[in-house]
């Protein structure tokens, strides 16, 4: 298959997570990355990994943080999200860690929030 490229769908993935509000367009291809690192429990893992894929984000403005996830090493099929997703008036995406409590807000300083409750 030399000169080809492997299509990778993302269906199922809304669009709002791949390419958030000031984000540049999702390319045509899709493609995962997974980082191993240790970490004493599960909530420690989340708190690092939540950390580390913010700081990529800052770095990198293409990396989507809405779809990150996170899995004990061997179980990379029982991965769960670490970012909430909530989807706000505007079609932005909630980049606050899941279960988070209080407002959803936007990604960007000064950027939306909004409440369960605000209706749209």
């Amino acid at each position: 298959m030399t000169g080809e490229r492997c299509r990778i769908d993302r269906a199922g993935v809304p669009p709002n997570l791949v390419a958030g509000p000031g984000r540049p367009a999702a390319l045509p291809l899709g493609f995962t990355m997974h980082v191993a690192f240790g970490a004493q429990t599960l909530v420690d893992a989340r708190e690092q990994a939540v950390r580390y894929v913010a700081g990529l984000a800052i770095l990198r403005p293409e990396v989507a943080l809405g779809v990150a996830r996170l899995s004990y090493a061997d179980a990379w099929h029982l991965a769960e999200s670490l970012f909430c997703g909530s989807v706000g008036p505007d079609g932005e995406t909630c980049v606050d860690v899941l279960e988070h409590p209080g407002f959803h807000r936007a990604a960007g300083i000064n950027a939306l929030s909004w409440g369960e409750g605000d209706s749209y």
